[in-house]
């Protein structure tokens, strides 16, 4: 299957969908800890994918998004940002509202 496929499926069965550096138990990177600190206090379900398993993924998460860094978060199958964009969106509550309608 490829990664295009894989991702497809992966953000429509997941309302929060986190590529990262590592997994929700052990990121590699500060920005993907602090993504997973935010949606951790928000009490949200979430699911990650380490994006450093295959480069491929990146490849593929990169013509996807225009976005070549890591965190990328997708929120009820929709591209939302990395790092900096969704800790604006906890900062001013929009997140949490997002997260909370349906």
């Amino acid at each position: 299957m490829s990664w295009d496929t894989k991702i497809d499926e992966q953000i429509a069965a997941n309302k929060v969908m986190i590529y990262m550096r590592g997994n929700r138990e052990s990121p590699r990177c500060g920005f993907s800890a602090r993504v997973i600190n935010m949606f951790n206090q928000l009490e949200v379900p979430f699911v990650t994918e380490d994006m450093d398993q295959d480069r491929s993924l990146w490849d593929a998460l990169a013509k996807r998004n225009d976005w070549p860094t890591s965190p990328q978060i997708f929120i009820k199958g929709e591209f939302v940002g990395g790092c900096d964009i969704v800790a604006e969106m906890f900062k001013s509550g929009e997140l949490k509202q997002m997260l909370e309608t349906e």
